[in-house]
């Protein structure tokens, strides 16, 4: 029974875990660091063209507005924090690259 009890409680705290990775203000503070990085490689005059905003009535909606130009410093960005990002916060970023990839694919044709 105690087994079982290890078990359960391991589990019920690696799905905490997985929420967490997943709540607004961990996502936002992840937008920030990954805009700011994104902004510190650009050149200056892109810098100012790498913006996130958050949906204040939809708290895990967010709108990212990146110039075409400045799509792989974002992108590098992305990269290169997403190690030291919670599981599930790596995957939704590592979504919005394949989402940016593809608004990209869509803009070249």
């Amino acid at each position: 029974m105690a087994i079982l009890d290890a078990m359960l409680n391991r589990l019920g705290d690696d799905v905490k875990h997985l929420q967490d990775g997943l709540n607004p203000d961990t996502l936002a503070a992840w937008y920030s660091k990954v805009i700011e990085d994104a902004r510190e490689m650009a050149p200056p005059w892109l810098s100012d063209k790498i913006n996130v905003k958050q949906d204040p009535i939809l708290p895990l909606k967010f709108e990212l507005d990146v110039s075409k130009r400045a799509v792989r410093y974002l992108m590098a960005s992305i990269e290169h924090n997403a190690e030291a990002m919670p599981y599930t916060t790596r995957m939704y970023f590592l979504k919005v690259q394949e989402s940016v990839s593809s608004e990209m694919d869509k803009a070249l044709v």
